[in-house]
């Protein structure tokens, strides 16, 4: 169980989309809106595990199932999440998948498949809702990128370079939407003990040797991101745009 978010009175009753919203990081982010009054509208490209978070943080919000590497599906579930809970005041562009590869084995069809699952739709889901922002004169948009590129993490270098470009897209986002009070950042994660690298990938060893790199001694938990959001959305950030905000205790 976290410990006790902070209390954001500007949050309260705002309007949320969550991209993958249905589990690891993504959960917590919606668990964390819904916590501070906020109306949360979140996709996710499995119904099943989307319908269960939605029973639990209750029927108020909204959930639309989508597979984001079609662009027109996400546009439908973004104006379906909308006409639920109102145009996006915030959007929280975390949706991913790390899936491991072999560079010598990556195919041109694989590239792109991974830059379309861990990259596109960032850019698309700004699109469709910074209109809406501009029209209100505010709104805030934190995509999730990674610290595994600062790190020269290897294994996976179609998700080491989407998450590098995410940083070139919030920057130069930010610049476009600044003059309308849109706020764009980024927010970095080290490795977030999720169910899914607790799965596949957190054996003791590999445990061992991150407790080694981070300067705090804790691993990270998935809510420690969702307090950083909480954070980005709010109107307490409301002069921090075109940044980078590390979540990755100190890792080297």
């Amino acid at each position: 169980m976290p410990d006790q978010d902070a209390i954001y009175p500007s949050l309260k009753g705002r309007s949320v989309f969550v991209t993958g919203g249905a589990s690891g990081i993504g959960a917590e982010i919606v668990r964390a809106f819904a916590r501070q009054g906020a109306r949360v509208g979140f996709v996710d490209i499995n119904p099943k595990a989307g319908a269960a978070m939605l029973d639990e943080i209750g029927h108020a919000h909204a959930f639309a199932a989508c597979d984001l590497r079609d662009i027109d599906a996400l546009k439908e579930a973004f104006a379906a999440l909308a006409e639920k809970i109102g145009a996006a005041q915030v959007l929280v562009n975390n949706a991913a998948s790390d899936d491991r590869h072999d560079w010598r084995e990556v195919t041109a069809e694989y590239w792109d498949d991974r830059t379309n699952t861990n990259l596109r739709h960032m850019f698309f889901a700004i699109q469709t809702v910074a209109p809406a922002m501009i029209a209100a004169g505010r709104g805030s948009i934190i995509n999730m990128g990674s610290n595994s590129w600062w790190e020269a993490g290897g294994g996976f270098p179609a998700y080491a370079t989407s998450k590098a470009a995410v940083h070139g897209l919030t920057r130069t986002m930010a610049r476009d939407l600044g003059r309308h009070r849109i706020r764009v950042n980024t927010v970095v994660p080290g490795w977030v003990m999720t169910e899914r690298q607790k799965e596949l990938w957190a054996t003791p060893e590999a445990l061992e040797r991150q407790r080694e790199k981070q300067c705090l001694p804790d691993l990270i938990a998935p809510h420690y991101l969702a307090k950083m959001v909480l954070f980005l959305a709010s109107d307490d950030a409301a002069m921090c745009t075109a940044n980078n905000y590390m979540v990755e205790a100190g890792s080297i």
